[in-house]
């Protein structure tokens, strides 16, 4: 699926990721992880998320962003099942809802609008799967992607996920959900 890029005048292409994707996506990741780790947001690691990228691409749930030289902008997963759901109290819990999971920008390309033009095509893609809303959970300490959702239309929801580690560390994660209905 071919459109018109942030600048309107290049070609963007917004496909499923392919197993051919894979080296490229996880330099990708690796790169975000870095700047993530130098602005104190230290959620990702060597293992979440590259480790779960090649499952993703077989399930035919991991879509990437293209700009017009071939180079991978951007990727995120879109799922329907996630096991923390039910910790947070959601607008209308029985309703299909989609959720974004794994967002990403390369760091060349940050700041010029990416990210809300990928959750416009999570936005897009769910609603093509007949969803009711898109959803996502965002860790507490991971402020410029809480602003990111915000600035789109999501709202957080009631509710804490609280996922906590072998060694104690506590991750305490928000959802965030927006009707597209």
């Amino acid at each position: 699926m071919r459109y018109m890029d942030f600048y309107g005048d290049d070609k963007m292409e917004f496909r499923l990721a392919v197993l051919q994707d894979l080296a490229e996506i996880k330099d990708m990741y690796k790169q975000i992880i870095e700047n993530m780790n130098k602005q104190d947001i230290q959620i990702w690691d060597d293992i979440y998320p590259c480790e779960f990228f090649e499952e993703d691409i077989k399930n035919k749930q991991l879509y990437v962003l293209l700009n017009k030289n071939g180079m991978i902008v951007s990727a995120f997963v879109l799922h329907d099942a996630i096991s923390k759901e039910n910790t947070i109290t959601w607008s209308d819990h029985y309703a299909k809802a989609l959720y974004v999971d794994r967002l990403g920008v390369n760091v060349k390309c940050l700041k010029k609008g990416i990210a809300s033009l990928m959750l416009n095509k999570a936005k897009e893609m769910a609603k093509t799967l007949g969803a009711e809303y898109l959803r996502l959970f965002v860790v507490d300490i991971n402020k410029p992607a809480i602003q990111l959702y915000i600035k789109n239309g999501f709202i957080k929801a009631d509710g804490v996920y609280d996922e906590i580690f072998d060694d104690g560390f506590v991750l305490h994660e928000y959802g965030y959900e927006i009707k597209i209905i």
